[in-house]
Formats: C-alpha cells, sequence, structure tokens
C-alpha cells in the first residue's frame, strides 16, 4: 500500500485520535495531527512511538482558526514527505447550546470560525497541492445538519453549510474529492459536555442523547474514524460533493 500524507485536525481526542491512529496502523499513512492541547499531542506522539510509527507522525500545536496554524500544518506535511494526499477536517466546538434569541452572536460567530471558516482557510492553503495529487478532503459533519434541534441553531447550521461547501468544492475542484461524513452520536468528550450542559436549553431533546449514552448506545469513535481513515487513503470520486452517513451501505468496504 501507498503511504499517504494525511492532515487531520482535532487529532488530538475523540474520533480525530481515532482516525489518526487507524491511518497510522492500518492505512501506513504519513500524518499531520493538529489539535490546541499540546500535552495531549505528546501523548499521542509516544503512543506512536511505541507502535514503531514516530516518523510517521508530525504534531502541530495551534488553534485551527489561526491562519498560522493552518499554514504549519500544510508546510510540514511538504516540507517533510514532499507531498499532501488528503486533509480530514474534523476539528469542531458544539458551543453555544442556547437558543437562537437567547444565544450570545459574539459565541455564534466563534462557533463558525472553527466548524466552518477554518476549515475554508486549510481547504485554501491545501488546495494547490491536493490537485497535484488528486486528493481528497473528507468534511466530518453531523445529522444535525438535516434537523432542528433546540439549542443546536449554531451547530447544526455550521453543519449544514459545511455541507454546502463539499457539493460547491466537488464543481469547482474536480481533481480533488471531497466527501462530508456523518458520523452518527459518539462517545465523546463533545456528547459529555452536551450532557453537562444541555437540560436546560435543549428540553425534550436533551433526555434523547442521555437515554443513548444510559443504554449503551453511542456510537464507539473508532467505528466513523475507520471510514475517515479509509477515506482519506483512498477517496472513489464518485462520492465527490456527497453528504453521507457512515454506516450507509455505499460505504461498507470503509468500515472493515
Amino acid at each position: 500500500m501507498s503511504s499517504p500524507v494525511i492532515i487531520i485536525t482535532g487529532a488530538s481526542r475523540g474520533i480525530g485520535r481515532s482516525a489518526t491512529f487507524l491511518a497510522l496502523s492500518k492505512f501506513n499513512a504519513r500524518v499531520v495531527a493538529v489539535a490546541r492541547d499540546e500535552s495531549r499531542l505528546i501523548a499521542l506522539k509516544l503512543e506512536a512511538q511505541a507502535m514503531g510509527k514516530a516518523d510517521n507522525l508530525i504534531t502541530v500545536t495551534g488553534d485551527v482558526t489561526n491562519e498560522t496554524t493552518n499554514s504549519n500544518a500544510v508546510d510540514q506535511a511538504l516540507s517533510t514527505w514532499g507531498q499532501l494526499d488528503a486533509i480530514i477536517a474534523n476539528a469542531g466546538v458544539l458551543e453555544p447550546v442556547d437558543t437562537i434569541a437567547n444565544g450570545s452572536l459574539e459565541v455564534f460567530k466563534h462557533l463558525f470560525d472553527v466548524n466552518f471558516f477554518s476549515i475554508i482557510d486549510l481547504c485554501q492553503k491545501a488546495l494547490p497541492h491536493l490537485r497535484k495529487t488528486k486528493g481528497s478532503i473528507i468534511m466530518v459533519s453531523s445529522g444535525a445538519a438535516l434537523k432542528g434541534y433546540r439549542a443546536w441553531g449554531a451547530y447544526g447550521s455550521s453543519k449544514a453549510a459545511l455541507n454546502h461547501l463539499t457539493n460547491t468544492l466537488s464543481v469547482e475542484e474536480p481533481d480533488v474529492t471531497t466527501i462530508a461524513i456523518r458520523p452518527g452520536v459518539v462517545d465523546t468528550e463533545m456528547q459529555g459536555l452536551l450532557r453537562s450542559i444541555g437540560k436546560d436549553t435543549m428540553e425534550g431533546d436533551y433526555q434523547k442523547f442521555v437515554d443513548l449514552y444510559e443504554a449503551g448506545k453511542l456510537i464507539k469513535p473508532e467505528q466513523p474514524a475507520h471510514v475517515l481513515a479509509a477515506l482519506a487513503a483512498k477517496a472513489p470520486k464518485e462520492l465527490s460533493g456527497r453528504f453521507i452517513s457512515w454506516d450507509e451501505d455505499i460505504l461498507a468496504e470503509y468500515r472493515s
């Protein structure tokens, strides 16, 4: 198997962390892992070293809303390995968990900076190199893009915008495969945050997520992460522009 070079944002926890290890261990990838938490990235590097994959992992500490972070990630990939084959745009935030009427506009704007505008910035910096490799951009979206949840207006609308961006890039960049993946309700720190802060604002929708957690029905991060890593390693062109749930039949071969 060839060794693709992949940038993964939000790589220090949850789905991004699982995707990083799967890319390294199963898909023979070279990974630039981007996250804000330096201590978690150091731990990531130590685990990669224990796997014998330390030389295939570069860590970049920084906030994706800072253009320098995205430039550094792309530059590290190129200066170390001379190419860039894929991006897994996974970094995202949930807050504000508040209604449109009561939510802070500034916090809404910050969410969009993380969940949407930072991805545009990363794409702009990466596209010249992804065109050369006929690479891929794999976006982590959400079912919230399609359905209104009380107090999730900021998050859901940012993911709807991400889906449209995916579709637009498929038209504008025919040499690059761009796919948005719905990972489902995953057992991550974001779900823990939701359970801790959402009760007073989400009303009936809140209990649905609590019930899934208590029944042990949350999806394990490595399940959708496997799909992300597999698509980053080799994404089929015919899926470009699509928003697809990780567990749809069309992605069956990318789940194993």
